[in-house]
């Protein structure tokens, strides 16, 4: 049985992240209970739209729904890797990474909604697997990236606040506009 995951501390997240962990209910959560179904909604949400609707972007400069989802991916994978490092024990500091970057290549308009969807789903299942596997100290260890250190217990809050962030930004922005 995975150790209960405590909600981190400020000091164990940079404070950008705090606008994804405050998205996260601070009593009785079950992160990676909260992990599993959470993804489950998520997949309803944006599964509901057609791959024409995909391509959607409600502004000129603004991402295509398909390119949210994949972000979402990227972003949760490179989270969970920076959790792998921290846990193992890395000392070399990690690099960020620019979501702008990543997504003007990954060509995500060429790919079905429903699979950029699939792949979300597995990139979450593995995130959830790993962080049930670690003990206490292992959720307790701390690493850097982007010039800011991290605890391991920090990475599956900052992942659910990401989703919901993206979840309510397509609530109010892409939904409203494509159904206009």
């Amino acid at each position: 049985m995975p150790p209960t995951i405590g909600r981190p501390q400020a000091d164990e997240y940079a404070p950008y992240f705090e606008r994804y962990i405050s998205k996260v209910p601070a009593e009785g959560i079950d992160i990676l209970g909260q992990l599993s179904t959470q993804i489950d909604d998520t997949a309803s949400l944006f599964g509901a739209l057609t791959d024409a609707e995909g391509d959607f972007a409600y502004g000129p400069d603004k991402w295509t729904v398909k390119q949210v989802v994949g972000h979402m991916a990227d972003t949760e994978r490179i989270f969970c890797y920076r959790a792998v490092c921290f846990a193992r024990g890395e000392k070399v500091e990690l690099p960020g990474f620019d979501e702008n970057t990543y997504a003007a290549y990954a060509h995500f308009g060429a790919r079905k909604l429903a699979d950029i969807i699939t792949e979300l789903r597995a990139v979450r299942a593995a995130s959830v697997a790993f962080f049930a596997g670690l003990d206490a100290e292992e959720l307790m260890r701390r690493g850097k990236a982007n010039g800011r250190e991290y605890s391991v217990r920090a990475v599956p809050y900052i992942m659910a606040g990401h989703e919901r962030h993206h979840g309510e930004i397509f609530r109010e922005r892409y939904l409203p506009a494509l159904r206009a």
